[in-house]
């Protein structure tokens, strides 16, 4: 085989295409749900041991019947989604428990099946896919909140420990509602096509699919950096034209090689998909024309004797380029790739790049850990030997329970997945390789090894030499840790030195339990402190039934544990006396006459809008309408009316936390409100808050200000401060008009240099 292909198919396909989403023809294509099920069977026989369907075709009929009444943005059957979810696990040669799942994703949530009624049908097992993904359609990882944000991502990795094909079905049903975002409205797609790249391609990244993350990537630039986008395709598109002929000229040299050298091989060319092409161009400060390797040729051999025969003919023929060598064979990367990488010179002196790799080593860099799936005529499914490809999974759970801190913790699960693109590989003096993301030091390689290598480190060599523990590790270092019982533990300092994830979780653990008791003193005489300022006496608000619900609420087991996470800056005192006159505040308002309030507002017919926030709220009139202060409503927010003793109504966002955490009985008092109109109030303004985290650098506030002059959007306030490590935390107040607007400058502030990450606050 001798063609030009992209990462997801023969290159005239993507650049032939007229379609707006520049992807292949997918079976959206088609306009008959039953010829789209035709081609999942057809797919599912191709790599399937087992030619009985009719569960499957249960399924569909199932789904089939329960969305028979829905139809999706674009005007289709609502069966199309589940079908094309289907063909996606079929594509990555998924079990038939996973590919009925896929089909099923979306009954218990949209329709009357419950997960009893799927596990009589099916199985258990099944039940508990369609169950586990119903949980993560429900979290919306886009929330503002960061405690919100950082209980659904947990809530995601839960998920994904009690059964992996959970989270590949959520990231094939994820893929299908993009190649359908433009049906969604512009916030919409600003929103998921965020959400997408911050957490589910690195997600899908992580577990070393490839085919879904490479597409995934694409269809979010397209909504994010759309301007970006069109001109890297077209550039791509003048210098295929430019560069055919030098493809195929290689592709026949190179295959002439190979086949002297009777080596049985598949040889074909590619282009590298777009956002990766972006990010070189970024990250190297290059442009399009600096960029030379777009593309490349990739050989597909039988055995890794072969591959390493291969790059010898290869190196014999080319001249390879210094330092562009890289063998992910020897020292495959943390998600299961492997395959031998070199830049070569070519005709009249062009770079080219050629991957090398067997055929199961391209099988597991397109399909990551669902390449490894066995399948069994029982119905079971397992995955072999590949408990250690899940290592990060269990990293991951692990913070779950040492970080109490939830922007730690979703800082820390952020990091790790930006970080993972970018690796050094290590040895110890036994040969083992431990793979770090680049710029990590000998400690971030103790912790590496074990959590008490790095407790008792004291000393490291590199490549024999004794270096400072702060030394930058580099791929190929041989790494020796020195360590001292008599050490006491590590330094605070290490906190501002390390870099991995595993490796700050590890020393904030040891700081918490060693401190502990320190560090519950030390609470709590925040607490007192903080409500002394605020004309506060402590001791009214410590009721054991207040104290249950806060520890409920924060996640932890006993008072003196949430005390020691004050103490140590996991919590701020602010939060927890805060929450504890919230439990004041709702039982005052229990003892009160609820029904007469609600009576004398239902009694009223008319409907109350308010002239300036253009919000209705049904049945209301002649009674005072306000927005909370906890989550600042602005029109394109989904809001709803909360019945309050003496204050009327107040008017809170859906996803507000007070509203998450209500009672039953407490619910039993919202009453229904929307904007007046899609577009909000018009020319009216509404006052929210932000908070944007950044690296502390020089210009950052003049940066920030100037996105909010160009958008013409006022600032009230602005106050910024910096932590300890060099990051700052700039609160700005301003005017908007709408979340449209909101979305949009929130867009432009994330491509500032050094911003970490944006949320809305109180306003």
């Amino acid at each position: 085989m001798s063609e030009i292909t992209t990462e997801r198919g023969p290159i005239h396909q993507i650049f032939n295409d007229s379609a707006k989403t520049g992807v292949l023809a997918t079976p959206d294509d088609f306009t008959s749900p039953d010829e789209i099920y035709n081609v999942l069977i057809e797919k599912i026989k191709a790599y399937h041991p087992s030619d009985d369907f009719s569960l499957i075709e249960k399924a569909y009929h199932i789904a089939d019947d329960a969305h028979k009444n829905q139809k999706r943005k674009s005007g289709e059957p609502y069966i199309i989604h589940p079908l094309c979810v289907a063909i996606i696990l079929a594509e990555l040669e998924m079990d038939k428990e996973t590919i009925i799942a896929g089909l099923l994703h979306d009954v218990i949530e949209d329709t009357e099946y419950s997960k009893d009624d799927v596990a009589k049908l099916f199985s258990p097992e099944i039940a508990l896919l369609v169950d586990g993904v119903t949980k993560l359609t429900q979290l919306n990882l886009s929330q503002d909140k960061i405690e919100i944000q950082a209980e659904n991502l947990r809530k995601m990795f839960l998920a994904m420990a009690k059964d992996i094909r959970v989270i590949i079905i959520k990231l094939a049903d994820r893929l299908h509602n993009l190649r359908t975002l433009q049906y969604q409205t512009a916030a919409k797609q600003i929103e998921k096509a965020r959400e997408t790249m911050d957490i589910y391609a690195p997600i899908a990244n992580r577990l070393g699919i490839s085919r879904i993350q490479v597409e995934m990537d694409d269809l979010c630039m397209q909504y994010l950096y759309p301007d970006v986008y069109a001109e890297i395709r077209s550039a791509i598109g003048e210098r295929l034209s430019e560069r055919e002929g030098f493809i195929n000229d290689m592709i026949n040299e190179v295959t002439q090689y190979i086949k002297e050298a009777d080596i049985e091989a598949e040889i074909e060319g590619r282009v590298k998909h777009i956002f990766s092409i972006y990010k070189k161009m970024k990250t190297q400060g290059k442009t399009m024309d600096q960029i030379y390797d777009v593309f490349a040729l990739r050989i597909k051999v039988n055995s890794v004797r072969d591959c390493y025969a291969a790059l010898g003919i290869i190196h014999e023929k080319y001249k390879p380029i210094p330092g562009r060598f890289k063998d992910y064979i020897a020292m495959p990367k943390a998600n299961m790739y492997q395959s031998l990488h070199t830049t070569l010179i070519g005709q009249g002196g062009t770079p080219f790049e050629i991957q090398i790799r067997t055929y199961d080593m391209h099988r597991t860099a397109e399909y990551g850990i669902a390449a490894h799936w066995k399948y069994k005529e029982s119905g079971s499914t397992n995955v072999s030997n590949e408990e250690e490809k899940l290592n990060w999974l269990r990293e991951i759970l692990e913070w779950q329970n040492d970080t109490k801190d939830n922007k730690e913790f979703i800082n820390a699960v952020k990091t790790d997945l930006d970080m993972f693109q970018d690796q050094v590989y290590c040895f110890t003096p036994a040969g083992d390789v431990k793979s770090l993301p680049r710029g990590s030091n000998t400690i971030d390689f103790a912790y590496a090894i074990h959590t008490a290598v790095g407790n008792r480190m004291v000393g490291a060599r590199i490549n024999g030499r004794q270096v400072p523990i702060e030394t930058t590790l580099h791929s190929g270092d041989r790494v020796e840790i020195i360590t001292s019982q008599n050490n006491k533990g590590p330094s605070m300092d290490w906190l501002k030195l390390v870099r991995s994830t595993q490796a700050k979780t590890k020393i904030n653990q040891w700081f918490r339990q060693e401190l502990k008791e320190e560090n519950i003193v030390k609470g709590k005489s925040l607490m007192e402190e903080y409500c002394k300022s605020k004309g506060l006496v402590l001791s009214d608000l410590m009721k054991p039934e207040y104290m249950s619900v806060t520890l409920k609420r924060y996640n932890f087991g006993d008072w003196d544990s949430l005390m020691a996470a004050v103490g140590h800056g996991g919590l701020k005192e602010g939060q927890i006396v805060n929450r504890l006159l919230e439990e004041v505040r709702r039982e005052k308002e229990k003892s009160s006459t609820d029904d007469d309030v609600v009576r004398e507002i239902n009694s009223q017919h008319r409907e109350f809008v308010i002239p300036k926030g253009s919000i209705k709220v049904r049945g209301i009139h002649d009674v005072a309408v306000r927005f909370s202060k906890c989550c600042s409503p602005v029109p394109g927010d989904e809001i709803i009316g909360f019945v309050t003793r003496g204050r009327g109504i107040t008017i809170h966002r859906t996803d507000c936390d007070n509203i998450m955490c209500m009672s039953e009985d407490e619910r039993k008092r919202l009453i229904e409100a929307e904007w007046v109109a899609e577009s909000g109030a018009g020319e009216a303004e509404f006052t929210t808050e932000i908070n944007v985290y950044a690296m502390d650098r020089s210009a950052l506030i003049f940066d920030l200000t100037k996105v909010f002059m160009e958008e013409e959007i006022p600032i009230k306030r602005i106050e910024g401060r910096v932590n300890k490590q060099g990051k700052s935390t700039v609160n700005i107040q301003f005017g908007i008009k709408s979340k449209d607007d909101l979305n949009t400058l929130t867009s432009k502030i994330r491509n500032i240099e050094g911003i970490i990450d944006i949320e809305r606050t109180q306003g």
